[in-house]
């Protein structure tokens, strides 16, 4: 009889060593600011480590599940209703934060002239308005293969889906295909759990550059914009998302629980996508079907994030305030239905929300651009609450999807939510 295994020591906990990671690098930022800085290395190499293995792994995913699907028409079903709970949301999201950032008002009164001038040639070139054809034209790539070298999530997308039609068309006969990728992703999965082993030297990295680079001092000025934007996260999670489960017959807070590793890596990275691979295991682990996890998460990574949402209408508004530029509820709605857009779309990296927030400003014709300077130093603060209130956001997206179209097993979601 096969003995059971022993309970892990919890100092090889991953939670445990990111969390001690973190809580050395906001020490080692706040009292050696200039080393603190130096480790920016470290937590870029580690998101670049990560980013180099997303496209091959949603790839073979969505590749492998559609296959076993067997049905395009079933496919378009689920892409169709994903598309529609983000939207949806994410518009939520964006109505929240307007009326939170208008009751409690956090650029008023604010010392415009107190803040240093600062350079932002490099972000409002990065942030050209890009039209809806110019978005939809983007999905397609240039070549197969750039799609996978560029690692654009939709463009990757695309080419799976394609890729996926061409091997249900050859029936038997892609049989051998359909195995090959199978293996390549066990391989793939393989090499995650080995870059995840470094997530606490990234997360350790990333955390000392920020306190290092920006310094706590920084968030004195903005304290209420901070404070502010992380209340309306926690209440966008504790009331939308804490109701959408709670319909759909689960628990998010037991959810969050499941994925407290990833759910600490974001914090410590402020990257969701620095933890897409491993979500995409956890939540086949479970009950989510393969290809739901393969379709939705992925496609939720570029339309819905919650947490930039947040972010992109309460930084506008923000300028506004701090400028004191009254603006009346037509005009707040159109920059509403703006973000609408802009904020699809975004990069899950680290800092996408301000070039996108800055592209926003530039075409409402009614914030100044330079306004933007007065986030620039806390920009990466606010990162953490929007990178992991997007990460719950798709999390949560996709059970309610799985469960929408009877691709939930629920068995098996109540035994791993149990422990």
């Amino acid at each position: 009889m096969q003995e059971p295994s022993k309970p892990q020591p919890f100092y090889n906990n991953l939670t445990f060593r990111v969390i001690v990671a973190v809580v050395i690098g906001i020490i080692l930022g706040a009292f050696f600011p200039e080393t603190g800085a130096a480790m920016k290395p470290l937590g870029d190499i580690f998101i670049k480590m990560v980013k180099m293995i997303v496209p091959p792994i949603v790839f073979c995913t969505i590749v492998t599940g559609i296959a076993h699907v067997g049905d395009m028409r079933r496919v378009g079903k689920i892409g169709v209703r994903a598309l529609i709970y983000f939207e949806v949301v994410t518009t939520l999201a964006l109505i929240i934060g307007l009326v939170v950032v208008n009751l409690l008002q956090p650029g008023a009164g604010f010392n415009v002239a107190a803040v240093p001038q600062t350079d932002l040639s490099q972000y409002t070139s990065a942030a050209k308005a890009q039209s809806t054809l110019d978005f939809v034209m983007n999905i397609v790539p240039k070549t197969f293969v750039s799609a996978l070298v560029d690692g654009e999530l939709l463009q990757v997308l695309f080419i799976a889906l394609l890729f996926a039609f061409g091997l249900l068309s050859l029936g038997e006969r892609g049989r051998v295909v359909l195995e090959l990728l199978e293996r390549v992703m066990e391989v793939l999965f393989h090499i995650i759990g080995v870059i995840m082993k470094v997530a606490p030297i990234g997360a350790f990295g990333a955390i000392a550059f920020t306190i290092g680079k920006f310094g706590l001092s920084a968030l004195i000025p903005l304290a209420k914009l901070m404070l502010s934007f992380y209340l309306t996260c926690f209440l966008f999670v504790s009331v939308v998302l804490w109701a959408i489960a709670r319909w759909y017959g689960f628990s998010l807070w037991r959810v969050i629980r499941f994925i407290k590793d990833e759910f600490i890596i974001v914090l410590g990275t402020a990257s969701s996508e620095s933890v897409l691979p491993r979500m995409m295991q956890k939540l086949q682990r479970l009950g989510c079907s393969r290809s739901i996890v393969g379709l939705v998460l992925p496609t939720g990574y570029s339309f819905n994030l919650d947490g930039t949402c947040i972010y992109l209408v309460m930084g506008a508004m923000f300028i506004a305030q701090a400028y004191n530029i009254p603006l009346s509820l037509g005009q707040q709605l159109s920059i509403l239905a703006l973000l609408l857009l802009t904020s699809k779309g975004a990069a899950t990296v680290t800092g996408a929300g301000f070039v996108t927030l800055t592209a926003t400003i530039s075409a409402t014709g009614l914030l100044p651009v330079e306004g933007m300077a007065l986030l620039l130093g806390v920009n990466r603060f606010m990162s953490e609450a929007m990178s992991t209130t997007n990460l719950v956001g798709n999390t949560i997206a996709t059970i309610v999807i799985a469960k929408s179209e009877g691709e939930l097993d629920e068995a098996q979601m109540a035994e791993a939510l149990a422990g």
